[in-house]
């Protein structure tokens, strides 16, 4: 506005100065505009579009922040919400300039404080309904928010320092003393210097400013507008300069004594101390030695105790030991502390050691047995209380358990692969220490057979089962005795034999079935199962033993079909896959968490019960033989009794399956496992086996399922055989009403079966009453007895059941409504003179001889159908 009154610009063009550019990135650059003429004495700040935009950004967090002080969580996400929208607004400029260290500092803080703040139940409990939803809803929103932000937010973890100098909340410019000290070593003068100038500049301006306005007001009364402008604000108003957060400085702290060096430690952290070694005159003694390790041990676990220093602090303790010869029983204390703090190397149960932690900790184990086998006199025990401990002299007795040492390891091997990805590289690198740990194990059975107990030889014994019983074996030759059936037999025996508890007993059972059941011996691995009776009390042990269970049912399953029993493989199968839940009973991942099924405590130790990749059973598979299996017994029978209304079902999950086929209005070419198998039901159930074997044995089908078996050609023949001979059965059901005899040369050419089969197969029928038939020896031919109902006389049964049943129903509710009341009248007469006859219910219905015989319907009943009449 001042441009329409009177003034030049030659005055504020000599006011202005160009302000300089800070050195530190918190004081964010300022372009000052000032008015064209004389008498404008207000300063108008222009802010580019970055500028604005981050200001938006850092007010909105310093609003957060407010509210998290207080803990109110409902406004707390109502500025997170804010916060997401204008980030959403300054995209583009984001884009040009780079993500804002304060933003994803902000996003971390925020998370940090989220999660302790929903760990803390008395806070929780304290909080009210308003905060408590506020809460629930700014965890899920941030954690879903924050996946995007996962790199900077783990970069921002790893150095917190470098992000507290882009705090872009400060919105002036600091002083120089604050410049200084948050200038870099070196460059604190230059900082002084830029910040000085710029605080002369802009003495000069103010002090040119008041003059004009000071012999302006001698024209106040000329030109009475002026009164109405805006006047430059005085020092009383002028707004305080806040200091910028000053960068914690690096500290150089020293390590040792020695001339050793310094170590650069970041002021973010408190600054590790490491226990001083001996000095230089110090004698190395055995007490000098237990002392620090002593001390060493003691820090363990404490705040801000970092593991990997303790590793090396150790391990630079048992060199100066093994420099000075202090014996081999100091040599393995230390080497056990080393041991367990590799161990302790996470403090959380779920999370697995890093790669380079795990490859110690082998090489540590290892080096121990290797070092105890050199050293036999050495004695271990945990009944060794620690003031009994010799490790001065020989004999020497030190508290210890190796085999629970290993026995650690070996649960840490299994998590890290559970925390690898399955098809990714680093999970067959994880595989391939399994030769390490077996080597170990091997060593540590020699150990255990001078130095171990009873129940530690047992432990021994299933941790080298563990590693074996899933594993195929093929042996060279016939004769060759060195097979892990023979290895499995052993160790099992020894386990049977020794061991006093229940549980690992238990599981060698399983494991030794497991293994056999792998490797087709059906008969053994079935009366093993049978005379363990773990059926009736398998309900009752822990969870790992149950998965175990469910493994070996499943494999025996499996190898009952390779064998060709298919009921005893339904049987197995049944249990398992009709509960729909395989991936979870065999644990081998987990289903869709339904509504308050789980917490996430339950959710965490299930995922630490999964079993590692490697080890998995094939699921497709696993459903492919069971609905095969489902497929061969179910369609006989249904085309036996197809039209029985009683009829009992062998297989739901198979005619759950049938049923979703029917309702589908198209059905093209089968592309799934369990179209193949519907299609080909369907083809067995019209006795079409040629078209029933070519829908299962395919080359998709064996691509997919069949070729997955170590002896795949031998499954498909047998699986042809068994869908010619239940065919054959099919179709004998369902045509005998039609034939009054078959040729059995017929039926061998049709199904392509042997004479003999065909005839086997007819007599099995005939016997167990399936067919009403019999056998005419000299024409070769099966004569068919016409006693069974016509399909039309059967269909005229059966309506005649329901419509006898629906009259009866009838006069029951019309003999309610006319005032019964439920009271039976026995042998009396009712009002027409009619006999009557009472019912236990107390309702009653009309006899009468002409009506009953009408009542029987179509050609009344046939055969002895109608002596039970």
């Amino acid at each position: 506005m001042s441009r329409f009154f009177a003034g030049s610009d030659s005055e504020s063009e000599s006011s202005s100065s160009e302000e300089d550019v800070m050195p530190t990135r918190s004081a964010p650059t300022r372009a000052v505009a000032w008015s064209d003429s004389d008498d404008e004495d207000a300063k108008r700040v222009v802010k580019s579009e970055k500028e604005k935009r981050f200001d938006e950004l850092a007010d909105i967090i310093k609003q957060s922040r407010n509210y998290r002080k207080i803990k109110d969580m409902s406004n707390t996400l109502s500025a997170f919400e804010n916060l997401t929208k204008a980030f959403e607004k300054a995209k583009r400029v984001i884009d040009k300039e780079g993500l804002p260290h304060f933003f994803i500092r902000h996003l971390a803080e925020l998370e940090d404080f989220t999660a302790e703040y929903w760990e803390d139940k008395e806070a929780k409990k304290a909080m009210s309904k308003n905060n408590a939803k506020g809460l629930t809803t700014l965890r899920q929103r941030l954690k879903k928010y924050n996946k995007d932000f996962e790199d900077q937010i783990k970069l921002y973890r790893e150095n917190p320092d470098e992000y507290l100098a882009e705090d872009q909340e400060e919105e002036t410019v600091p002083d120089a003393t604050v410049i200084a000290a948050a200038a870099p070593v070196g460059k604190k003068e230059k900082a002084i210097k830029v910040v000085k100038e710029q605080d002369d500049s802009d003495d000069s301006i103010w002090s040119t400013s008041s003059d004009e306005t000071s012999s302006s007001d001698d024209e106040d009364l000329e030109n009475p507008a002026l009164k109405f402008l805006k006047k430059a604000p005085t020092e009383s108003k002028q707004k305080k300069v806040k200091a910028a957060p000053q960068p914690k400085p690096v500290v150089k702290a020293k390590v040792e004594e020695d001339d050793e060096g310094w170590t650069e430690v970041s002021a973010g952290a408190r600054p590790q101390e490491r226990p001083k070694m001996f000095q230089k005159d110090e004698d190395i003694t055995h007490e000098a030695v237990i002392k620090k390790l002593t001390e060493i041990i003691a820090v363990r676990g404490k705040k801000g105790t970092k593991r990997t220093e303790q590793v090396l602090i150790l391990e630079e303790l048992r060199d100066i030991a093994q420099g000075s010869n202090l014996g081999a029983g100091l040599q393995v204390k230390i080497r056990f502390s080393i041991m367990e703090a590799l161990l302790d190397y996470n403090p959380a149960i779920s999370s697995c050691m890093k790669p380079d932690a795990w490859s110690q900790c082998l090489n540590a184990v290892d080096e121990m047995l290797e070092f105890l086998e050199q050293n036999p006199t050495i004695k271990l025990s945990m009944n060794i209380k620690e003031d009994e401990e010799e490790m001065a002299s020989e004999p020497y007795k030190l508290r210890g358990c190796i085999f629970s040492t290993v026995e650690r390891m070996d649960d840490e091997f299994t998590k890290m692969l559970q925390a690898c990805d399955a098809h990714s590289p680093d999970y067959v690198e994880r595989l391939k220490d399994e030769q390490r740990i077996c080597a170990i194990i091997e060593a540590l059975t020699t150990y255990g057979k001078s130095h171990g107990t009873a129940d530690e030889m047992c432990r021994v014994h299933l941790l080298n089962i563990r590693h074996t019983y899933y594993k195929f074996d093929k042996p060279a030759s016939e004769g060759d005795e060195n097979t892990s059936i023979k290895k499995m037999k052993t160790l099992c025996c020894h386990i049977f034999i020794n061991d006093t508890t229940d549980r690992i007993r238990t599981q060698a059972i399983l494991y030794n079935i497991y293994h056999l059941a792998l490797h087709n011996n059906w008969f053994k691995a079935r009366n093993q199962m049978l005379m363990s009776h773990l059926q009736e009390s398998v309900s009752h042990s822990d969870v790992p033993t149950q998965i175990c269970y469910n493994r070996c049912m499943v494999q025996l399953g499996l190898c009952a079909f390779r064998k060709g029993f298919i009921r005893d493989a339904h049987d197995c199968l049944l249990e398992i896959q009709s509960s729909g839940r395989a991936k979870e009973l065999l644990a081998q991942g987990l289903l869709l968490q339904r509504q308050n099924e789980r917490t996430a405590e339950q959710e965490k130790i299930e995922k630490m019960r999964q079993m590692p990749y490697h080890m998995h059973i094939n699921l497709e598979l696993l459903e492919c033989v069971y609905l095969v299996s489902a497929m061969l017994l179910e369609i006989p029978y249904l085309a036996a009794h197809e039209l029985d209304s009683r009829r009992r079902l062998i297989s739901k999950n198979f005619h759950h399956v049938l049923r979703i086929s029917e309702r589908q209005p198209l059905t093209g070419p089968p592309e799934s496992m369990r179209e193949h198998v519907v299609q080909a039901s369907k083809a067995m159930k019209r006795g079409e086996w040629k078209s029933c074997r070519d829908y299962l044995i395919n080359d998709k089908m064996n691509l997919k399922v069949w070729d997955l078996f170590t002896n795949a050609d031998q499954v498909r023949d047998m699986i042809t055989l068994k869908i010619q001979e239940e065919t054959l059965r099919t179709y004998l059901f369902t045509y005998s009403s039609i034939y009054t005899s078959l040729s059995m040369d017929t039926l061998a050419e049709m199904f392509q079966l042997p004479r003999t089969t065909i005839h086997s197969i007819i007599s099995k029928m005939i016997i167990n009453e399936e067919l009403l038939a019999s056998l005419d020896e000299p024409t070769q031919s099966v004569v068919m007895h016409r006693t069974e109902p016509s399909r039309l006389q059967s269909t005229a049964l059966l309506l005649s059941d329901k419509v006898a049943s629906l009259v009866e129903n009838n006069e029951r509710l019309l003999e309610i409504k006319q005032g019964n009341h439920g009271f039976s009248n026995k042998g009396g007469y009712d009002k027409d003179g009619g006999q009557q006859r009472g019912n236990r219910g107390g309702a009653y219905r009309r006899v009468d001889n002409q009506n009953w015989k009408n009542r029987q319907g179509f050609g009344g009943r046939s055969g002895y159908q109608q002596k039970n009449y």
